[in-house]
């Protein structure tokens, strides 16, 4: 928790907040850790496509009821893109994130 905190810029989350926040995460099996004495080494379960995909997909279906066409309307309305820039979403597929 100490190397997670210092990455973090000044103000600083207190020390609980961190400590609330890795025991919800472990608590949903998104990370484990390793003991070494009164130290935890903490790791990933999931990986972050499998997190990214889940999350998107719930958004599909909790906010436009699991139709991909109200959301590339939203999507295309809301973030003022152009045309050309539309065409060009459309003509390549996108790495998802790893």
């Amino acid at each position: 928790m100490k190397d997670l905190l210092e990455a973090y810029p000044d103000p600083k989350p207190a020390p609980t907040t961190a400590a609330t926040l890795l025991k919800l995460m472990h608590d949903k099996q998104f990370i484990s850790y390793k003991l070494y004495g009164k130290s935890r080494e903490y790791f990933p379960l999931v990986k972050k496509k499998d997190y990214f995909c889940k999350h998107v997909n719930g958004l599909f279906k909790s906010v436009f009821n699991d139709i991909t066409t109200q959301f590339a309307s939203f999507f295309s309305k809301e973030s003022n893109l152009t045309k050309k820039k539309l065409e060009d979403l459309k003509a390549q597929t996108l790495p998802i994130p790893t």
